[in-house]
């Protein structure tokens, strides 16, 4: 380590010396986090449909087929696993829920520096109170944003109770939550797209375009066989529904009262003279809105299942139809031929299908939990660490400037 001096003070010179290598071989070899134990079914299925092929060639059957069929299937499903690729939605969420995290830095150190007692009338520790809170909600914004994109209902978990105020998890219209659904595919199955609410054995959040601060009765999750039925423990099955005194009234997201709030404190300290200006605070609270509105179209969005039921039928009819292709003058090397084909088109269907929906549970999912956790420790740090407005950072700054 070699040292650095000057007239004022010693900086040491750290040597930095980068430990990432790049290596291809450790990740051709890695199994954990890959997409192959996923895909080991199908790739499996067709390997055992290429011996069996392969084994009535060896024995004298006729199975060869020509080989003008299989480029025109090549070009389609080349196509169709183009326009399948997921990695847009993944993109698009991270570089929303980026802006996101910098709207509410921006808007905090906005309030924190900006915000300020022009008269006696109002004390600084009930100003420093009023900053602290809304500061709160800022943060509260984002757990919000990151419970609805995972269709949680309600206020009350244990990261949003820290920092929203009493009144919101008092307000029994805020009470009902439901508890988190694992976003694991189950399955590599494009019709396994229906979420119930019987727990974790869903396949990703519910797609519903009216997620809402608190769970309404829901018609389409009675059963069909009661739909008729006037006296339901009369009939063959009994469900029990549960009825809320909210389910016939109107209702909005949770993000957006938060939002309400927020854009309520501005307006409270630019009348009371707390702020000078309110423009570039609200066109935060804006951009916070815009940023969760596009991530709500990424989240209720998903591919079709009927485009991922065809572009699966249409791999499947391509490596059901190579073998025949190939055997004739590969013989029995089809079979390790085939299989690595159906491990190239099936992996990138499958890490089309897991990157689908990003705000889950899943491993390869944007850790939206570490987003949330390090932007409010920055938050607290803020207001523990750094001064306010009018105040430096080894006191009063009378503005003289530094003796």
């Amino acid at each position: 380590m070699e040292t650095r001096t000057n007239s004022r003070f010693s900086l040491p010179s750290l040597k930095v010396k980068s430990e990432v290598q790049y290596s291809w071989l450790p990740d051709v070899l890695r199994v954990e986090g890959s997409i192959i134990l996923r895909i080991f079914g199908p790739v499996l299925t067709v390997t055992i449909f290429s011996a069996i092929v392969a084994y009535a060639w060896s024995q004298g059957k006729s199975v060869q087929l020509t080989n003008s069929v299989t480029p025109l299937l090549s070009v389609v499903v080349g196509l169709i696993l183009v326009f399948r690729t997921s990695y847009d939605r993944y993109w698009e969420g991270r570089k929303c829920f980026s802006t996101l995290t910098a709207n509410v830095r921006n808007l905090s150190r906005m309030f924190w520096v900006h915000a300020k007692t022009p008269t006696s009338e109002l004390t600084h520790a009930e100003l420093k109170r009023q900053k602290i809170e809304t500061l709160q909600l800022c943060v509260a914004f984002t757990y919000a944003v990151k419970h609805y994109l995972r269709g949680e209902d309600g206020a009350e978990y244990s990261d949003l109770v820290g920092v929203l105020p009493p009144y919101f998890t008092a307000n029994d219209d805020f009470g009902n939550t439901t508890q988190p659904r694992n976003t694991s595919p189950a399955s590599y199955a494009a019709t396994d797209n229906i979420v119930s609410d019987n727990g974790p054995s869903s396949r990703r959040p519910s797609v519903d375009a009216t997620k809402r601060v608190r769970r309404k009765r829901s018609k389409k999750n009675v059963d069909p066989h009661l739909s008729g039925c006037t006296t339901p423990l009369l009939s063959n099955s009994h469900q029990t529904v549960e009825f809320h005194s909210c389910a016939n009234r109107i209702s909005t997201p949770l993000p957006l009262v938060i939002a309400h709030e927020i854009s309520n404190s501005i307006f409270r300290f630019k009348r009371e003279g707390l702020l000078e200006t309110v423009g570039p605070a609200g066109k935060e609270v804006q951009s916070m809105v815009d940023q969760m509105t596009c991530m709500e179209r990424v989240a209720n969005t998903p591919i079709p299942s009927s485009y991922g039921i065809h572009l699966k039928q249409c791999v499947m009819v391509y490596l059901c139809a190579l073998p025949f292709t190939l055997v004739n003058d590969l013989g029995w090397s089809t079979v390790p031929i085939v299989t690595v084909v159906a491990f190239t088109l099936m992996g990138i269907e499958g890490i089309a299908d897991e990157i689908e929906m990003p705000f889950g549970y899943d491993k390869h999912d944007l850790p939206l939990d570490t987003y949330c956790d390090d932007l409010k420790e920055e938050v607290e740090y803020m207001i523990e660490r750094l001064p306010e407005g009018g105040y430096g950072g080894h006191g009063y700054d009378d503005g003289e400037g530094d003796d």
